[in-house]
C-alpha cells in the first residue's frame, strides 16, 4: 500500500508576493497539487499571489465556494451549503493524499487567522500528516503601511470581526487600548457607527488591500461607504504613539516621567449599579453614567452599563482595585469626567474605598470625588424573602484576602453574643472552602441550630435562587461567591405565606 500524501495550508500573507515566507515559496514549488478557493467566475486572489512560485506542471484543484451575497435554495440555508462545500471539498483533497500526491492548499494571511484552510485541517488532520505555515497577516500588513506601531508596552490589541452587532463593538471597541476590525465590505456603516459610539472614530483608520498595487489608506471617517470592499479593515493603531505624534513627539524611546497635566481637574463620581440590572440603577447613578467621558470598573460591571457615544471604558479584573483607582484618578487628573463602577453600593466592600485610600496621595489632591449609592446585595436579597434585617445588624465579609482570619472570628464571635442578625458577603471562593464552616462554629457557641439562614444567589440576575435553611442544616458546599447569606437574630421569625416562607425580624423585644 503506497504512502499517503501531505496537506500543507500554506500563508501568503498580504498579498505582496515578497511578503512570503521562504518555507511557503518552497513548498508551492514542490507540491504535486496546488490547491485554492475561488469564486464561481474562476478568479483566484490566493493562486495570483502564489503564482510566481509555481512550477506550471503541478495539478490544480480549485475549490468554488458559494459566497454570502449569493442565494442558495439549499435546505440548510447558506451554512448548510457552505457546510456542504466543505465537506465536498476535503474529499477531493483526500483523493489526492490518497493517491501519495502531497497538496499544498493556499490561503491568503494565515491558515488559521480567519483563514479557510482551517476547515480543511479539522476534517483531515486525524488522516493525513496535515501541517499549517503562518503568513503575515492582514493586520501586521496595515499596520506596516500606516506606518505606525500597533501596540507597545503593555497595550492590549483587540482584533474584532466586523459581522458583530454594532453595540457589540461599541463597547469592546470602548474597552481596548489598539484595535483591527476586518470582515468590512457590507458591515462598513455598523463599524463605522460603532467606532462613533465607542468615541473612537476620529482614531480610526481604513486601509484597503494592504500591500497590493492597489492599497488605500485613509482615515476612517473620510471613507465612501459605498467604495468598501471585503478585502480590508478598520485599524486603531497605539493610542500612546498616537499621543505622542499629536504632541509632535514621536521617539522611539520617549522618557517615562510623569504626564503633564495641563487641564483643569475633572470629577470622578463612583458609583453604585445595584445587585442586578438596570431595574436597581437610581436615577442618580444613571444620569452620572450617561454624563461621564471614561467609565473604569471590573469588566463584568461595565458589561452592565449600555454603550454611549463617545465614552471610554477602561475594564480590569476583579483583584486590581488600587490600580484601578489609580486609572481612574489620572483620567479625572488630565480633566475627564470619570465614573468608576461598583456592582451594589460602592461604600460596601467595593470601590469607594479604594479610590478614597488612593486619592489622599499629594498627585490627585485636586481631583474632586463624589460618591453615589446603590441597592446593595444585602438589601436585594433581604427583600425578596421579606424582612430579615428589620432590626439591627451587621454586616461582615468572610473574605480573608484583606484581613486575617483571627480578625474575623472575633468579629463573628461579637455579633453572635450581640445577639445582631448578620449578612455575610463573600462567604466562599474556589480557594476558600473552609471559612464558612468555621464561621458556623463560631456562630453556634451564641445561636440555635434552629436560627434561619437565608441563601441568596444572582439576586436580580437570570440564575436567581433564594431558599431558607437553618444555621445548624444548611450546605456550605452549595454556597460560592455569587451567594450572599442571612443569618438571623434569636428573635427572626420564617411564616409560610402563600406557599412561601416569608423572613423577618421584630423591630421590637
Amino acid at each position: 500500500m503506497s504512502e499517503t500524501g501531505k496537506l500543507w495550508g500554506v500563508g501568503l500573507g498580504p498579498g505582496d508576493p515578497e511578503l512570503m515566507t521562504v518555507k511557503a515559496a518552497r513548498l508551492i514549488g514542490e507540491a504535486d497539487v496546488i490547491a485554492y478557493h475561488c469564486a464561481r467566475h474562476g478568479r483566484s486572489i490566493a493562486r495570483s499571489v502564489a503564482e510566481p512560485y509555481l512550477r506550471g506542471d503541478q495539478l490544480e484543484e480549485r475549490l468554488v465556494y458559494p459566497v454570502t451575497t449569493e442565494t442558495t435554495d439549499h435546505p440548510g440555508g447558506y451554512e448548510g451549503a457552505i457546510q456542504e462545500f466543505y465537506e465536498l471539498a476535503a474529499k477531493r483533497l483526500a483523493e489526492h493524499l490518497d493517491a501519495g500526491r502531497d497538496v499544498v492548499l493556499l490561503c491568503e494571511g494565515d491558515p488559521f487567522f480567519y483563514g479557510s484552510y482551517m476547515y480543511m485541517h479539522e476534517r483531515l488532520c486525524e488522516r493525513y500528516e496535515a501541517t499549517a505555515v503562518p503568513g503575515v497577516t492582514s493586520v501586521s500588513a496595515a499596520s506596516a503601511v500606516l506606518g505606525r506601531p500597533l501596540v507597545q508596552r503593555d497595550e492590549v490589541l483587540t482584533v474584532l470581526p466586523g459581522t458583530l452587532p454594532a453595540p457589540e463593538l461599541a463597547m469592546r471597541l470602548a474597552d481596548t487600548d489598539a484595535a483591527a476590525v476586518l470582515k468590512l465590505g457590507r458591515t462598513f456603516d455598523s463599524v463605522r457607527q460603532a467606532l462613533a459610539e465607542a468615541g473612537r472614530l476620529d482614531e480610526a483608520y481604513y486601509v484597503e488591500r494592504a500591500t497590493w498595487d492597489v492599497q488605500r489608506v485613509e482615515p476612517l471617517a473620510d471613507v465612501d461607504p459605498g467604495s468598501v470592499p471585503y478585502f480590508s479593515l478598520a485599524l486603531l493603531p497605539s493610542p500612546a504613539h498616537t499621543a505622542r505624534a499629536n504632541r509632535g513627539v514621536v521617539s522611539e524611546n520617549p522618557c517615562q516621567g510623569e504626564a503633564n497635566h495641563s487641564r483643569a481637574p475633572g470629577k470622578l463620581t463612583v458609583v453604585g449599579l445595584g445587585p442586578a440590572g438596570p431595574q436597581w440603577l437610581t436615577p442618580e447613578a444613571a444620569e452620572a453614567l450617561a454624563d461621564a467621558e471614561h467609565l473604569v470598573g471590573y469588566g463584568p460591571y461595565l458589561a452592565r452599563v449600555p454603550q454611549r457615544a463617545g465614552q471610554q471604558r477602561h475594564s480590569s479584573g476583579n483583584r486590581v482595585e488600587a490600580e484601578r483607582a489609580a486609572e481612574a484618578l489620572d483620567l479625572a487628573l488630565d480633566g475627564a469626567r470619570v465614573a468608576v463602577v461598583s456592582s451594589g453600593d460602592p461604600g460596601v466592600f467595593a470601590m469607594a474605598s479604594a479610590v478614597l485610600e488612593r486619592a489622599e496621595e499629594p498627585r490627585w489632591q485636586g481631583v474632586r470625588v463624589r460618591v453615589l449609592p446603590g441597592v446593595t446585595a444585602a438589601q436585594a436579597a433581604a427583600s425578596r424573602v421579606g424582612a430579615p434585617l428589620g432590626h439591627d445588624y451587621c454586616v461582615l465579609s468572610l473574605s480573608d484576602r484583606l484581613k486575617p482570619w483571627e480578625v474575623i472570628e472575633q468579629r463573628l464571635d461579637a455579633v453572635g453574643a450581640a445577639d445582631l442578625a448578620l449578612a455575610i458577603y463573600n462567604p466562599a471562593s474556589r480557594t476558600r472552602t473552609t471559612q464558612l464552616e468555621q464561621a458556623r462554629e463560631v456562630l453556634l457557641r451564641h445561636r440555635d441550630p434552629a436560627t434561619p439562614v437565608v441563601i441568596a444567589r444572582d439576586v436580580g440576575g437570570p440564575e436567581e435562587s433564594v431558599r431558607t435553611s437553618t444555621l445548624g442544616e444548611f450546605e456550605a458546599a452549595e454556597v460560592d461567591m455569587r451567594c450572599l447569606l442571612i443569618i438571623g437574630s434569636s428573635r427572626t421569625r420564617v411564616a409560610d405565606r402563600d406557599g412561601a416562607a416569608m423572613v423577618w425580624t421584630p423591630r421590637r423585644y
